[in-house]
């Protein structure tokens, strides 16, 4: 279906791919991973044509429609849903708009344009049904609900929704125009679990193939038939989803240095015996041929471990006392939104809470409160009152930080007293070197900001975490860094996130924000999920009781009426 055969691409500021080799077959979902700045967007754009490599080729027939879904929703918010998903069909949209138009005219019209009018609602007519017009508008009233939306929801603003649903908006778009190959960039970015899972169940019922880049490990692991890896410029793939590529990937390493190993012990003994003999009267003829054969070896690579990766541990900071922070009665309203109705919490010494729930739901309100910078409409949100130390690092913490600053003066602001080789050692930690840090904030990237917002984090020990999707625009190999670094931690965190995967691996309690209640699961993730599971359960077989109890009690009903009826009749 489509092919990167030896594909590079070089800027004015290096080479960013430098020998790309994989392909996508039908029923193919590829998975593009690599740290940030490896390549990933670059290869879908070039895929997508909006950029042609240096060199290499993309072999694809003619034919192939690819649709590609970025990291932007492309939705105008002045216009309704329909009409945002007529905008699919280019030409036909443009006929359906001018029909309308017409039709809207023909209300007010007089009797001097009304026959104009009425030529041209023809000409549009003959023109909407030869581009089967009627069709795509069915196809539109049927992907509505498919994607989760009301019918009535189609004449609503845009501007209405949430960026959840504006996601699902740019995507209905583009699968209305039946592409062949679906090229997807970060699609769960700034979309609430519920979203993500709903994305995920969509995306498997498709059987259009499918490449996609996403730093979202489990949206990796349940969606992807293969991994392509970049690294250094160079493309590696792996059969199966994101936990296959890191088995096979480990095992390759391993047999590897194995053979690398075997292969430096052969050669290390047969150059001793090279040394021992090259002076020998006897052996020297035998040393020399060793030393040829020696020369024509082909030596076995060593693995690479030198891939630059994120990586530091939280200062200890002095022990709090067991009462962390203390949720009491709280109610907390936006107008006539209530987002927390008598809501109680109590996070101790030693918790790793995650909070769950949809966007809007309060999560990052809540951390305000915790912390004081927002005052409850009622009750009480606020940290113990035995030496509790809070670091907070809010959701925009990358976006708050001194743009016209450097990245050595934003540490050296913090900690005037360091030198300058204890700043620069602070942050080749987090991958900040050579002429980087002298950088001004504005030109750094996401990835790049958060990574020198945790950098801040490290120069005041806290013995409580307060972390607002700390994952944010970190790739793959920072988000492990950040999940070893919060479980060797000594104090208490408090995490909000949509990812999944660092939830799993740094939560030990979970508290899911559900109507108005904190309602706290002393477990795991995926001790979360079973009692979520039976839950739903319950809620079901209750559902089928009610259901079958209301069944009962309305055929006693009926029969008590048939048994008056036939008293009444008897009497008569």
């Amino acid at each position: 279906m489509l092919r990167l055969e030896h594909v590079s691409k070089i800027y004015p500021t290096g080479e960013v791919l430098k020998d790309i080799n994989w392909e996508v077959k039908p029923g193919d979902r590829v998975g593009l991973v690599g740290v940030n700045g490896a390549g990933k967007s670059t290869q879908l754009k070039i895929i997508a044509g909006e950029i042609e490599p240096t060199t290499g080729v993309v072999i694809r027939p003619a034919s192939l429609h690819i649709a590609y879904l970025t990291q932007e929703f492309e939705v105008d918010p002045t216009r309704t849903v329909r009409e945002e998903f007529w905008r699919a069909f280019g030409e036909a949209n443009e006929v359906h708009e001018n029909l309308s138009r017409v039709h809207r005219q023909l209300e007010t019209a007089d009797p001097d344009s009304l026959d104009r009018l009425l030529h041209e609602m023809d000409r549009y007519q003959r023109l909407f049904e030869g581009m089967d017009g009627y069709g795509l508008e069915a196809r539109i009233e049927k992907i509505l609900p498919e994607l989760g939306f009301e019918l009535d929801d189609g004449d609503r603003l845009i501007s209405a929704f949430s960026g959840g649903w504006q996601m699902r908006m740019s995507l209905g778009k583009i699968l209305l125009q039946s592409p062949d190959l679906l090229l997807l960039d970060e699609p769960t970015n700034h979309l609430d679990l519920e979203t993500i899972e709903w994305l995920e169940t969509y995306l498997k019922k498709l059987t259009t193939p499918m490449v996609i880049v996403s730093h979202d490990r489990e949206f990796l692991d349940r969606l992807c038939t293969q991994i392509v890896e970049t690294e250094r410029g160079i493309s590696t793939t792996y059969l199966g989803n994101y936990s296959a590529y890191l088995q096979q990937k480990a095992e390759l390493r391993d047999a590897q240095l194995s053979a690398y190993e075997r292969q430096q012990k052969d050669l290390e003994k047969q150059q001793a015996f090279v040394d021992r003999f090259r002076a020998s009267a006897t052996r020297s003829t035998q040393a020399k041929s060793r030393e040829k054969q020696l020369d024509k070896i082909e030596r076995v690579e060593a693995p690479d471990s030198d891939v630059r990766t994120l990586h530091f541990r939280f200062p200890p900071a002095p022990r709090s006392g067991r009462e962390v922070v203390i949720i009491k009665d709280l109610t907390h309203a936006y107008d006539d939104k209530i987002l927390f109705l008598s809501a109680n919490l109590l996070i101790e010494r030693g918790d790793r809470v995650a909070f769950l729930g949809p966007n809007g739901a309060g999560k990052s309100t809540l951390l305000h409160l915790m912390v004081g910078s927002e005052q409850p409409t009622d009750g009480a949100a606020m940290l113990g009152d035995h030496n509790v130390i809070p670091g907070y690092f809010e959701q925009n913490q990358a976006e708050a930080l001194d743009l016209k600053r450097t990245v050595m003066q934003t540490i050296h602001d913090e900690v005037p007293k360091w030198t300058n080789e204890e700043v620069r050692t602070l942050l080749g930690r987090f991958l900040f070197s050579g002429d980087t840090v002298f950088k001004n904030v504005e030109a750094l990237s996401g990835g790049e900001k958060a990574r020198l917002a945790l950098a801040k984090m490290l120069l005041r020990p806290a013995n409580l975490l307060i972390l607002d999707e700390p994952t944010n625009h970190l790739d793959i190999p920072a988000k492990e860094m950040l999940e070893e670094a919060l479980q060797h931690y000594d104090g208490t965190a408090i995490i909000v996130s949509h990812d999944r995967y660092f939830i799993s691996q740094v939560a030990n309690k979970i508290v899911e924000i559900r109507d108005g209640e904190l309602r706290l699961y002393r477990g795991d993730y995926h001790y979360y999920l079973d009692k979520i599971a039976e839950e739903k359960d319950k809620a079901q077989l209750a559902s089928i009781e009610a259901e079958k109890a209301e069944k009962t009690a309305a055929k006693r009903s009926k029969q008590k009426e048939k048994e008056k009826a036939k008293r009444t009749q008897a009497k008569n």
